[in-house]
């Protein structure tokens, strides 16, 4: 019986390139980059060109609303970047950084799969270039600055405890770390008060990385975070301690994105790492701009659904960016498509053409919702052993009813070969001119008719209902005068609605708002629709498990 092999197995098997050879693809010399080892380097600010930018194509890569095991963006990102290269386009993908919490939890690593992946894999998937550190010890610095000043008797801003919103982050899952008190011990061990650890990937620092253009930027965005207030009601900021000079110096070689390559020799830039059910869920606007000023296809993806990354991206990102993107992709697998045509779990790989003509109608929304931005897209049905001709048959009839094209991509299996056909698919959408971008809602608009607006149209709602300190909230955020923020909704990635049980194209739902986060320093109002949390758990038996490291260093159980 024939065995595939592991996404590691192929990883580790690939002759790379030095990363010098990488960087002179993209006309880069060898003294413009700083090298992390020989597959690694970091690519400095001096190299974004606005002007190049301009003329260079943004394909934005998303998905249907996926299964717990995910539908292959990365993958399909990557194949179609192999696939961009093979049909003679200058190509490049940019990615995110995966998080160790669900490289240990879930995921077992993020990084692309089968003959579509980007290396050096086990690198990129564990420290990387310690960009995650860096964004860890920046947010943990202001908590240690907000407790200090509490305690402080000699520069005491009067802050009351009780307000404080800021927590500190590891980059890792772990429960027990929500919901704590600090500060106990004695008089000289901190002031008592609750407090609690997100996960780094789901922090507003790298919310904060993700959205800055620049250092500057950067830096006045760090000073712009939201605190909390001092006893008599005046808000604090970051900028209040003096907190954003010391922060930007530990984000100094992070801000700047990562140059690895995939395995047939291209380049890949990577760099931020947002969750997108929380926070916006795509790479930072530094490395698209990298990208778009060095190659002329730039390949991106946005995290989880449509209704999700792809949503925040060009309603959040876009906006922040001055980014247009030339074309998008709606990832689609046959196993999803059961899945909503109401195939339990153990069920996934059992063929029914019935079951994907029901389940299209979620991506039907999802196409749907793409066009309400200005952009037709090319749907790429990410091949897996077990699809059938007669479902693909029906996926691709169903598309051409709606005027769109879905091609089947092999790039797991056969890379950029397996590529070809979806890549020209997208130089032809591109080259039509049909696609025309805008974003969804004004940014002016008031927050209710934001969050209304995101709901109604991408999610399929009635209406939206507003908990009571969800209203409470946002008499808050009128009053800091930041209702002209757009808006980044914290929901559950499995559903159109805030119920994750309410799979396919839900109806005669309304969403609830739970609360507001307050992102003024990522530039973002974040409504929190039903029990989502920024510090996921493990799950009974972690990825964590399966994973080893042997005598001569070669790791095992990623994937």
């Amino acid at each position: 019986m024939n065995k595939f092999k592991s996404d590691l197995e192929i990883a580790q098997n690939v002759q790379m390139a030095h990363i010098k050879n990488i960087a002179a693809k993209l006309n880069i010399s060898e003294d413009d980059i700083e090298m992390y080892g020989k597959y690694k380097a970091k690519l400095p600010l001096s190299l974004i060109n606005e002007e190049k930018q301009k003329k260079n194509k943004l394909i934005l890569v998303t998905a249907l609303t996926p299964t717990p095991a995910g539908e292959g963006k990365t993958t399909v990102s990557i194949g179609l970047t192999e696939g961009l290269n093979k049909i003679g386009k200058q190509a490049t993908v940019v990615l995110r950084e995966p998080s160790l919490g669900p490289v240990f939890g879930i995921k077992g690593g993020a990084a692309g799969g089968g003959h579509s992946q980007v290396v050096p894999m086990e690198d990129i998937n564990l420290h990387f270039t310690g960009d995650f550190s860096a964004i860890e010890k920046a947010n943990n610095l202001l908590s240690a600055l907000i407790d200090n000043n509490i305690q402080s008797k000699t520069r005491n801003l009067n802050i009351d405890p009780r307000t404080v919103t800021w927590k500190r982050v590891i980059d890792m899952n772990d429960r027990s770390l929500r919901h704590m008190v600090i500060g106990l011990g004695g008089t000289t061990d901190g002031i008592p008060r609750e407090g609690g650890f997100n996960i780094t990937a789901a922090s507003e620092i790298m919310a904060i990385l993700c959205m800055c253009n620049n250092m500057d930027d950067l830096k006045e965005k760090l000073g712009s975070i939201f605190i909390g207030f001092t006893f008599d009601k005046k808000p604090i900021y970051a900028k209040d301690l003096n907190a954003q000079g010391a922060m930007a110096l530990l984000l100094k070689d992070a801000i700047q994105p990562n140059l690895v390559q995939t395995l047939e020799g291209n380049p890949a830039i990577i760099h931020g790492g947002p969750f997108a059910n929380i926070a916006q869920g795509t790479n930072t606007i530094i490395a698209t701009k990298m990208g778009l000023s060095l190659c002329n296809y730039v390949v991106t993806e946005a995290g989880f659904g449509a209704d999700l990354g792809a949503e925040k991206f060009m309603d959040i990102k876009c906006g922040y960016g001055d980014l247009s993107p030339d074309a998008l992709v709606i990832v689609a697998t046959i196993r999803a498509l059961r899945h909503h045509g109401g195939a339990k779990k153990d069920q996934y790989g059992n063929a029914s053409v019935d079951r994907v003509s029901v389940g299209f109608s979620n991506l039907e929304k999802h196409i749907e919702n793409m066009k309400k931005f200005g952009l037709t897209p090319v749907v790429a049905i990410n091949h897996r052993v077990g699809d059938t001709k007669e479902e693909i048959i029906v996926v691709q009839e169903k598309c051409a009813a709606l005027g769109v094209n879905a091609v089947v991509s092999m790039g797991w299996a056969d890379g950029g070969n397996g590529a070809q056909d979806i890549a020209q698919a997208v130089v032809n959408s591109i080259e039509s001119g049909a696609n025309n971008f805008n974003r969804l809602y004004d940014w002016n608009a008031p927050v209710v008719e934001k969050i209304e607006t995101i709901a109604r149209e991408i999610y399929g709602a009635d209406g939206v209902d507003f908990a009571a300190k969800a209203k409470r909230d946002l008499k808050g955020i009128e009053n800091l005068g930041l209702a002209h923020l757009p808006i980044c909704m914290a929901k559950t990635q499995k559903s159109f609605s805030d119920n994750d049980k309410l799979v396919n194209r839900p109806t005669g739902f309304k969403v609830t708002v739970r609360e507001f986060e307050i992102a003024s320093g990522a530039g973002f109002l974040i409504p929190i629709l039903g029990k989502m949390m920024r510090m996921p758990g493990l799950p009974a038996v972690p990825a964590s498990e399966g994973m080893d490291i042997d005598s001569n260093g070669v790791i095992s159980g990623l994937s």
